[in-house]
């Protein structure tokens, strides 16, 4: 039986997958598409066959290390694929880490947030992640569960850079009235879940996963678009955005906040490879090329 499952093994859980492989663990990754099934092969897992939107078989995962990657669902106001999982599981995880999002803070005009910093979510998709939380936490308490959260920022990598974007010379707000984001490049990202998993630290804690870099969206587009030798976006101003963009799209843009990555450094030990942006651009460019 393998020591280590995935659950929504995705862009990130298979480069989580590829990792362990690496240093010659047993894993195994659960994904609902075919193809999503065969990226899982291919990095070297036993891949598992799950739909979270249907009753779900027992999941055997006594003594195991266990990620929860899978996003809820599109609607609604709590996470039932979560749910569904965690009553289809059988034995004791020996961790069982959830990832989250940094969105769970809502807009903080700004501000900087850390692990204390109380939730504020604005939109439904950061309302069904903070139940997801909850949820997790509580199922935990009552079976007596080691867990961990990681509040995770945008991630980039290879294969995850605004290249078509910028190609199809979609415009980006004026730099004057660009507001922070963050973001973490995925090799990164896995790092901190291997030690939120494995470290003593992250007994039931909740970690933010991000670079530390408080760039605006604009400021990455330019960069990207600066080290890929492609045109820079178009600018506008940040009403001309508002009007011209969808509202999936303009729910990211209207929130900003500074994410605080001090306990992940500090408590957790992630030693992160790609603080500087630039490095991160360069190397998922001649990773994906």
């Amino acid at each position: 039986m393998p020591s280590f499952s995935i659950i929504g093994c995705g862009y990130t859980g298979r480069a989580l997958v590829r990792r362990l492989i690496a240093q010659g663990a047993s894993v195994r990754g659960f994904a609902t598409r075919v193809e999503s099934m065969a990226g899982i092969e291919a990095a070297g897992a036993t891949a598992g066959v799950l739909d979270l939107d249907r009753p779900v078989a027992p999941i055997e995962v006594d003594g195991q290390l266990l990620w929860y990657m899978a996003p809820p669902p599109p609607t609604g106001t709590d996470d039932p694929r979560l749910k569904r999982c965690l009553q289809a599981l059988c034995g004791r995880p020996r961790r069982f880490v959830y990832l989250s999002t940094t969105g769970v803070y809502g807009d903080q005009a700004g501000a900087r947030v850390d692990e204390l910093s109380p939730p504020q979510p604005r939109t439904m998709r950061a309302h069904r992640r903070l139940a997801a939380e909850s949820l997790l936490r509580e199922w935990a308490g009552t079976h007596d569960i080691d867990w961990c959260i990681l509040r995770v920022a945008g991630i980039y990598g290879p294969g995850r850079l605004p290249i078509e974007r910028l190609r199809q010379g979609q415009p980006a707000i004026i730099p004057s009235e660009a507001t922070p984001t963050n973001r973490i490049h995925v090799d990164d990202l896995v790092e901190a879940c291997l030690a939120a998993a494995t470290s003593a630290q992250a007994h039931k804690r909740i970690f933010n996963v991000a670079d530390g870099n408080d760039d605006s969206l604009t400021d990455y587009l330019q960069r990207v678009a600066r080290i890929a030798a492609l045109p820079p976006p178009p600018l506008v101003d940040r009403e001309t955005a508002r009007r011209t963009s969808t509202a999936s799209s303009w729910s990211f843009l209207a929130e900003s906040r500074r994410v605080d990555n001090h306990r992940l450094i500090d408590e957790l030990g992630v030693r992160l490879r790609f603080a500087d942006l630039d490095e991160g651009i360069r190397a998922s460019l001649g990773a994906q090329g």
